[in-house]
């Protein structure tokens, strides 16, 4: 007789829901996904991702999340043009505080095109037999009752049926309507959370020049919540093909740029420092403008309900969606599936009492450094948040600025902000003694008068 395998359904096909259903597989389960959309067959857009035009990056902590899951991912990438950047050893950056120094490596991000991720993790996944993609189909709610969900039901071109599941995942991202779906079984209100930054982004893709097409740095003009240009930032991606992927940043009340002249103009004038449009004049640009306002910070507190229902877990945007300017989703993602997946081979299989709400909490606690990092910014932009920056806020705030103007001139505390930048580390690992210590120093090195690219690097982009 042949084994009876317990099954998934995981309802999205994007990243997070793609290794979810990865992370199930390796319990030994069979996973269904199911996919509004119709997935390309390569590396292409899709309407379901507007998002994908602009910038993206798996951090390190990601990365090696993403390489648990599915070994020889990162192979995969770079064989397809994706280049491992250290940090911040190759990357050009200007804070709030002054321009950072290019230290030794600490961490390393993998700067690409979102459509050729997205690509090669589908790849990657779909090749498991265990994983079955049911695209063009949309989910319409869980069956079962509050103590239990039993499946969902699903309309595929046009006609209504039930999968039935050992587990059912939500990773719809942020039009996710657990919350609803819950309701209608009987549970109460989740906590919420919203801090709105307000920032627009417009973003083009563009060919570099000649010479600054492989190994050229990561470059980051990062928006401040203070001063006459609240909210004003922007970031070069150097991405496959010899591409720069670049997105401009602008506050609440600005009018993104939506041309390619006023986009060549923001990146010149808008921006506390012209860097950014001093490389765009030698670039070539390959794209239209594209242009977002979706960028609020959003957490649902699941984990923190008085009831959960057995077989039911939520994770990926549907459970914490981020400022998309601190490039932590992706990461986040592979982090959660991974918790999922060693919460699933801990408690004993799809079957264990009580795994949904133990999964749902480890989930919760992967997505905990990157929501802190990004409110703990994003709440000083005027109108974040109805009342403003709480006390608590403002203290912490006051210590990382502290912390972040000592790693203008302070390797070691630069290093360490990249670890947990990069979510290689807690933010926990910021209240170290010897960090504490450092703030109360400062930095060790004078300020940076310029950008730290190199001679070669300005000749390479046009700029000597």
């Amino acid at each position: 007789m042949s084994e009876v395998k317990p099954t998934a359904v995981v309802l999205g096909g994007s990243l997070a829901g793609l290794l979810a259903a990865r992370a199930l597989a390796a319990t030994g389960a069979r996973v269904t996904v199911v996919e509004r959309d119709a997935l390309p067959a390569g590396p292409e857009p899709r309407k379901g991702l507007p998002q994908a035009r602009h910038v993206h990056q798996l951090w390190s902590g990601g990365a090696r999340a993403l390489e648990e899951l599915l070994p020889g991912a990162r192979a995969a990438l770079s064989a397809a043009g994706v280049r491992r950047v250290p940090m911040t050893a190759d990357m050009v950056a200007l804070s709030a505080h002054g321009w950072y120094r290019r230290w030794p490596e600490s961490a390393f991000m993998l700067p690409a095109g979102r459509d050729l991720l997205d690509w090669v993790v589908r790849q990657r996944v779909l090749a498991d037999g265990a994983v079955e993609l049911l695209d063009r189909a949309e989910a319409l709610g869980p069956t079962g009752t509050g103590r239990a969900v039993t499946g969902v039901r699903v309309r595929v071109d046009g006609t209504e049926r039930t999968l039935d599941a050992d587990l059912v995942v939500d990773a719809t991202g942020r039009g996710s309507r657990a919350a609803h779906w819950l309701a209608g079984l009987g549970l109460p209100e989740p906590e919420r959370r919203e801090v709105d930054s307000g920032l627009a982004y417009a973003s083009r893709l563009f060919r570099a020049p000649e010479g600054a097409r492989d190994g050229f740095p990561v470059v980051n003009i990062e928006p401040d919540q203070r001063g006459s240009r609240i909210g004003h930032g922007g970031a070069l991606l150097p991405i496959e093909d010899g591409k720069w992927l670049v997105t401009l940043i602008s506050g609440r009340t600005d009018e993104p740029p939506s041309t390619g002249a006023e986009f060549l103009r923001y990146a010149h004038e808008g921006l506390r420092h012209p860097l950014l449009g001093e490389l765009l004049t030698h670039a070539e640009p390959l794209t239209d403008v594209t242009v977002t306002r979706t960028t609020a910070n959003r957490r649902v507190f699941y984990e923190r309900l008085p009831q959960w229902p057995e077989r039911f877990v939520v994770l990926g945007d549907a459970l914490c969606a981020l400022n998309p300017v601190y490039g932590h989703g992706m990461s986040v993602a592979a982090r959660s599936a991974l918790a999922l997946r060693d919460t699933v081979l801990r408690r004993g299989g799809l079957g264990a009492p009580g795994l949904a709400r133990r999964a749902q909490r480890a989930v919760g606690r992967t997505v905990r450094t990157a929501w802190d990092l990004a409110i703990g910014t994003d709440v000083f932009y005027p109108g974040a948040t109805p009342t403003g920056p709480t006390v608590r806020d403002r203290l912490l705030a006051a210590y990382v600025g502290r912390l972040l103007v000592t790693a203008t001139g302070n390797g070691r505390v630069a290093r360490r902000v990249t670890d947990v930048t990069s979510l290689e580390a807690g933010a926990e690992a910021l209240l170290a003694p010897r960090m504490l210590l450092a703030a109360a120093v400062g930095p060790l090195r004078p300020p940076l008068s310029g950008p730290p690219l190199t001679t070669e690097e300005r000749k390479a982009a046009g700029l000597a």
